[in-house]
C-alpha cells in the first residue's frame, strides 16, 4: 500500500466523522457519512489489488453498492419523508464537544493505546488516526439527541472499526470479510426498523423527548 495515499484517504474519513460532530443539516451529515463510506471502498480496493482476493472484491462492492449508494438513498429519502432537514442539537455545547474530540485524539495517539496502534509499526500512524476515529465515532453516538444522527455514528463506528481493522493486517481474514458483509446488512435493517418505529410513535427522532421511557 502506498502509505501517504492510505494517510489521505484516512484523513478524510477522520474529518468527516469530525464534521459530523459540528453539521447542522441532516443532508450534510448524511453526504460526509457516503464519503467516509466511499473511503472505506477505495481502501478495501487498495486491498484487493495487493491480495487479488476475488471475494474481497465482493466485499468492496457490496459496501459500494449498500453504503455508499443504498443507505445515502434511504437517508436522504427518510430526511424528505418526515422533513427532518435540521439536525437535532447535542448535550455538550460546541467548545466543550471540541475540547472532547481533542482529547479523543489526544488519548488515542498516546502512550497508553502503543500497544495496540504498534501492531504493524509502518502502521503505526495510521492505526492511531484509525483509533482516533473510532473514539469521536462513539462520542458521537453518545452526545447527538437525535436518532438519525446516531444511527449515521454507529454506521461510522463500523466504518472506523473496519479500517482500523485493515491497518492491523486483518483485511486478508475471511472472518473479517464475511463480518463486513454481515455487519453491512444487520445495521441498515436495525436503522430502517429503529428510525421508523421512532417517527411513527413519537412523532420525532429528537431522543431527549423521550424520558418518560425510563419509568
Amino acid at each position: 500500500m502506498n502509505i501517504f495515499f492510505l494517510q489521505f484517504l484516512l484523513g478524510i474519513l477522520f474529518l468527516s466523522i469530525f464534521y459530523l460532530h459540528l453539521a447542522k443539516k441532516n443532508f450534510g451529515a448524511v453526504i460526509a457519512y457516503s464519503i467516509q463510506s466511499l473511503i472505506i471502498t477505495l481502501i478495501l480496493f487498495t486491498s484487493f489489488l495487493e491480495t487479488n482476493s476475488f471475494f474481497l472484491l465482493f466485499v468492496v462492492l457490496v459496501t459500494l453498492v449498500i453504503k455508499v449508494i443504498l443507505a445515502s438513498v434511504f437517508f436522504f429519502r427518510l430526511i424528505q419523508k418526515h422533513k427532518l432537514t435540521f439536525s437535532v442539537s447535542t448535550y455538550l455545547n460546541l467548545p466543550l464537544t471540541l475540547i472532547v474530540l481533542a482529547g479523543f485524539t489526544a488519548i488515542a495517539h498516546s502512550q497508553k493505546f502503543l500497544s495496540l496502534t504498534n501492531i504493524i509499526p509502518a502502521h503505526q500512524a495510521l492505526l492511531s488516526l484509525a483509533l482516533s476515529a473510532i473514539f469521536i465515532s462513539l462520542f458521537l453516538v453518545i452526545n447527538r439527541k437525535d436518532a438519525l444522527s446516531q444511527a449515521v455514528g454507529i454506521l461510522s463506528l463500523e466504518n472506523s472499526i473496519v479500517a482500523f481493522a485493515i491497518f492491523a493486517g486483518l483485511e486478508q481474514s475471511p472472518m473479517l470479510q464475511f463480518g463486513i458483509i454481515f455487519d453491512i446488512f444487520i445495521w441498515l435493517v436495525i436503522s430502517t426498523v429503529f428510525i421508523s418505529m421512532i417517527y411513527r410513535h413519537f412523532g420525532s427522532l429528537d431522543t431527549s423527548t423521550m424520558k418518560h421511557l425510563k419509568d
